[in-house]
């Protein structure tokens, strides 16, 4: 299987991830987590896992999702907070039906809500 490496700033390292991953969401979508109550808009997306090996290890072992699958980074609000988030594919669900998301951020990165999704900002596409 052919493999591809990034620098990942939230490790501090370089990661190995397979040359070709599928991933179910895009950035600008609009989803929920499957087992805890927030949902979020995505903003970037990680091929496997890419964060800190201290992040990974405090996730309890019994729901510790698996390294090798996408991780999304979202702008995430519950009842009560908005935060950033990390979250793997497995965990995800859509919630494009859910309505926008009122997170501070929203703004910086994206222009527009339409048809369940976020539009990013020409400026900040490549």
């Amino acid at each position: 299987m052919d493999r591809t490496q990034f620098f990942s700033p939230q490790a501090g390292r370089t990661i190995e991830a397979p040359a070709s991953v599928t991933a179910n969401f895009a950035i600008g979508d609009v989803v929920k987590h499957r087992m805890f109550d927030f949902r979020g808009v995505i903003f970037d997306i990680d091929p496997v896992f890419a964060n800190s090996e201290e992040w990974y290890e405090s996730i309890p072992e019994d729901i510790r999702p698996p390294r090798e699958q996408p991780f999304y980074h979202l702008f995430a609000e519950s009842d009560d907070s908005s935060y950033v988030a990390y979250v793997s594919q497995q965990n995800l669900l859509d919630d494009s039906v859910g309505g926008p998301v009122d997170h501070p951020q929203v703004d910086q990165v994206f222009e527009g809500f339409d048809a369940g999704r976020y539009r990013m900002r020409a400026a900040l596409r490549h």
